[in-house]
């Protein structure tokens, strides 16, 4: 308690030695109070600034986001391209399901190529990873199907 009555009797002998040494401070104490709780805000908040974005700036995260699409749509086509390797039978015309997929995936990719809505952009991207993690669920479950029989069938 003495500590710090003695701190404050010191800050009071150099403020008095201020004033009499003529010198001018232009800090304001918090005892001296602004005359409004908006200047009291205003003088002791840090102030956040909104950035200001040019149209260079704007024009490079225009850009970001679209190479960040590109960047998902085609980690979504190389998915597409993993997906039918497993597609090996042949379908009634004699083509191989993994060609037909991919023709058919590639037709999908081109007809939205342009597409500049990004709401669009991204419905149509999770539209496909869907498609492609349900295909390949269906396809898994298949093969366990064709295993169970197989077991079945060896056991007789």
């Amino acid at each position: 308690m003495a500590a710090k009555l003695q701190k404050w009797r010191n800050l009071a002998g150099r403020l008095d030695l201020m004033n009499r040494s003529g010198a001018v401070s232009t800090r304001l104490f918090l005892h001296e109070g602004p005359d409004t709780v908006e200047e009291l805000l205003e003088r002791h908040l840090a102030k956040k600034e909104k950035p200001i974005i040019d149209d260079d700036e704007a024009e490079f995260l225009n850009r970001r986001r679209l190479t960040s699409t590109r960047r998902e749509a085609l980690s979504l086509y190389r998915d597409i391209l993993r997906a039918t390797r497993f597609f090996t039978w042949i379908d009634s015309r004699g083509n191989l399901w993994r060609d037909v997929l991919r023709e058919n995936a590639r037709k999908e990719f081109e007809a939205a190529r342009f597409e500049t809505d990004p709401e669009v952009i991204t419905r149509l991207l999770i539209g496909g990873s869907d498609a492609v993690s349900s295909a390949l669920d269906k396809l898994a479950e298949k093969q366990r199907e064709m295993i169970e029989k197989q077991r079945r069938g060896d056991q007789r």
